[in-house]
């Protein structure tokens, strides 16, 4: 499957760690993304969801300071918003309605990361 383009979306990056959070936001912005965020806590990216007009797809980590990002992951999915997940945890901590959701391990690698964003629009 081809590469995502992702010059010019909106990409929501939820990502508690700061130093991958802002590696995270270098590298999309470098391919021309527009990074919404990082939100660190689940609080605060429910606020940029709710507050953002337009979110084009999502990069989640899947646990945030000891929260699931999951109630998140399920909003995405109302707004029919694409997302990734972006995890050191094995795929089976992943509810299995999210089975078909992409997943990229950690260390996130853009090229993976920009295919993983193709496969799940």
């Amino acid at each position: 499957m081809p590469e995502h383009r992702i010059a010019g979306r909106r990409i929501l990056v939820v990502e508690d760690e700061y130093m991958l959070a802002d590696q995270l936001r270098n590298e999309l912005e470098q391919e021309g993304a527009v990074v919404v965020g990082p939100a660190g806590r689940l609080e605060t990216a429910f606020e940029l969801l709710e507050s953002d007009a337009q979110i084009d797809s999502a990069i989640l980590d899947v646990n945030l300071g000891g929260d699931n990002v999951f109630p998140l992951a399920e909003a995405l999915a109302a707004r029919n918003v694409p997302f990734v997940f972006a995890t050191g945890y094995e795929a089976s901590t992943i509810p299995s309605k999210f089975s078909k959701i992409p997943i990229c391990d950690k260390p996130v690698e853009m090229h993976r990361l920009k295919r993983a964003l193709g496969d799940a629009s």
